[in-house]
């Protein structure tokens, strides 16, 4: 009886220590103006981080601490109150066994996890003493959550298809950082036409401030604007340039998107808008072995495919394609330094305006068709690629394609890729792989969503 007393004790003492110990670190206990300042002045929100949040969750794990000592306080009274019975009763190892477990241990790791998962903020450069966090992040307590907001580095190092070094996974959340520019995006005359503003939305979107709250503005189109062609001509046939606000693109027309000069605004899917290089694609037999033909594709599963999504950067190609054969593809867009949603939409198609991070807005086991090409390689972060590729897997029915078309990586990196397609235990209809350079390799694959039932 002595020996578990001292153990609970201990126990108690431990967990105290731990605390008293995190809050040190933190600063808390520091004399000096700025730290106590910025934790216990008047102002709750700094740039960039919450300091009511932090205080919230602070809370939080001090609540389990005090709960914890309660508990065995409360348990160590009651044997000392009923120790005669408990000498004339032996306890058994099992059931001293459980009772540290379920009364001792799992409180005292969830406080350790609690303690842990507060961020406290990074003192950056000590001249200015900026504050960086991450928005609201100590809002939250499940781990799944802080990890989707978390922002996702890009691999190389690089600036990725967006133009930004990381992809902000939206809830909203990232508005918090974007205030300037949320206010600005909303400052506007009620009911008036709207600013010729879809860059600011664009850039919203992208760093993570997602979705977008609607506007009371009537949007503007272009002065000069036509009547589209026809379904039969508008399908490969450049569309009427008057059609395009060009006002926030660096060129002005289609021809000066050419894949000729240097000077067009774009570095994605160059020859996009050059329709006699376009009309060969997915039909012209070509020499590597990662290049898949759609007539292939679709006899795997012969008039199984009639709807599906096309995620990639793109002026609707494959949707036209796939259109020729009675299937009905969405086409993922966003208007990278061209007019990508414009033209998609001006040849008959359905651009679907969203970024890499937003979940897709379809829902469950839906979709025969997911076909990928030429928008996530290597720069992506492999956790941020994991939450993608199962919101594809939670869209596209069972028994449905996921098309990985022309995924290029370093060699080195190549298992590391393969695992994440594989992961969901698909069933390969087509895999090839085709070195891209010395050191880069292409990966295709056409893999087959199995049925899963409850």
């Amino acid at each position: 009886m002595g020996l578990l007393q001292l153990v609970l004790g201990g126990l108690v003492v431990i967990v105290s220590c731990l605390s008293l110990f995190r809050f040190y670190s933190a600063g808390f206990f520091y004399h000096n103006e700025d730290i106590c300042r910025h934790f216990y002045g008047v102002k709750d929100v700094y740039d960039g981080f919450d300091i009511r949040a932090l205080s919230a969750r602070v809370g939080e794990v001090l609540d389990k601490m005090e709960s914890l000592q309660d508990k065995l306080e409360s348990t160590v009274q009651q044997m000392e109150k009923n120790k005669n019975v408990m000498d004339s009763a032996s306890i058994s190892r099992a059931e001293y066994k459980k009772f540290l477990e379920e009364e001792v241990i799992r409180p005292l790791y969830s406080a350790h996890i609690a303690l842990r998962q507060i961020r406290l903020p990074k003192i950056e450069g000590i001249r200015n003493m900026t504050i960086k966090e991450e928005p609201l992040i100590n809002n939250f307590v499940i781990e799944e959550i802080r990890k989707y907001i978390t922002p996702k580095e890009n691999r190389n190092g690089k600036m990725n298809i967006y133009g930004t070094k990381r992809v902000y996974n939206t809830i909203g959340h990232a508005c918090v950082l974007m205030k300037k520019e949320l206010e600005e995006y909303m400052d506007y005359d009620l009911g008036s036409y709207c600013k010729d503003d879809w860059n600011l939305a664009q850039k919203l979107m992208i760093n993570g401030c997602d979705p977008l709250p609607r506007r009371r503005c009537l949007t503007r189109a272009s002065k000069l604007y036509q009547k589209p062609y026809s379904i039969n001509e508008s399908l490969w046939k450049l569309p009427e340039g008057r059609n395009v606000r060009w006002s926030n693109y660096q060129c002005r027309n289609f021809a000066c998107l050419s894949s000729k000069n240097p000077k067009r605004g774009y570095s994605k899917c160059i020859g996009c808008f050059e329709m006699e290089k376009e009309t060969v694609k997915w039909v012209t037999n070509a020499t590597l072995p990662i290049d898949f033909m759609i007539k292939d594709v679709l006899a795997i599963k012969p008039g199984e495919m009639r709807i599906g999504l096309d995620f990639g950067i793109g002026t609707g190609t494959f949707a036209a394609r796939m259109r020729e054969q009675n299937v009905t593809i969405v086409s993922t867009a966003l208007n990278i330094g061209a007019p990508f949603s414009e033209t998609i939409a001006l040849r008959g198609l359905i651009p679907l305006y969203m970024t890499l991070n937003q979940r897709l807005p379809f829902f469950d086991n839906t979709m025969d068709l997911i076909h990928t090409t030429g928008f996530m390689d290597s720069w992506i972060d492999l956790q941020l690629m994991d939450f993608i590729l199962f919101d594809w897997d939670r869209v596209l029915r069972p028994g449905g394609l996921l098309w990985v078309d022309r995924f290029f990586c370093n060699r080195k990196d190549l298992d590391d890729y393969m695992y994440m397609f594989l992961q969901f235990r698909y069933k390969k209809h087509k895999w090839a792989i085709s070195p891209k350079s010395k050191d880069e390799v292409f990966l295709s694959a056409l893999l087959e969503k199995p049925p899963r039932s409850l």
